[in-house]
């Protein structure tokens, strides 16, 4: 059987693998929409460090004995964000794997509820940002906000690719 066939059939390791790539490719677009509305809305004060910042300096200073230099902390955080963005965005197409349709409000669902399981519960447990409480509400917004667009966009590539892969 040919990679084309194998995409067009309906059995579950089609399903699940054109869920998976389609999800995983998602996840990068929706990153890469995130860090780019990241850049025009502040998403923490000027001096705060981001959170990818501090896991990628604590492997660093581990590992190499120092933590990353200040003039590549832009690259090292996005070492971070796109794998984990597609991480979350393969899990997402493996969850509609069988769906593939458009769903804006799925995608919209994703970006809150990915925003509120990292920034306003996970990562201020593991001390890596401030609590919800001592953030100002705006840059929460513009968080979520970024967030949101990631779902979407992460939702509107899953569903293209997927059905690409299935008329392949």
């Amino acid at each position: 059987m040919d990679q084309d066939s194998f995409f067009q059939r309906n059995s579950f390791a089609s399903s699940t693998s054109r869920g998976l790539i389609a999800g995983f490719l998602g996840g990068l677009a929706g990153t890469a929409v995130k860090s780019i509305v990241e850049q025009f809305l502040p998403v923490r004060k000027i001096e705060q460090r981001s959170a990818q910042i501090k896991i990628v300096d604590n492997l660093s200073t581990k590992i190499l004995g120092s933590p990353v230099n200040s003039n590549h902390e832009a690259l090292a955080e996005q070492l971070v964000s796109f794998p984990f963005g597609a991480s979350i965005g393969a899990a997402y197409g493996y969850g509609k794997k069988d769906k593939d349709e458009f769903r804006l409000i799925d995608g919209a669902i994703l970006g809150a509820t990915t925003w509120g399981s990292t920034h306003e519960t996970s990562l201020p447990l593991f001390g890596l940002e401030s609590k919800p409480k001592n953030i100002p509400v705006r840059m929460q917004a513009n968080e979520l906000f970024a967030h949101v667009l990631f779902g979407i966009t992460t939702e509107l590539v899953r569903s293209y690719v997927n059905e690409r892969l299935k008329r392949q």
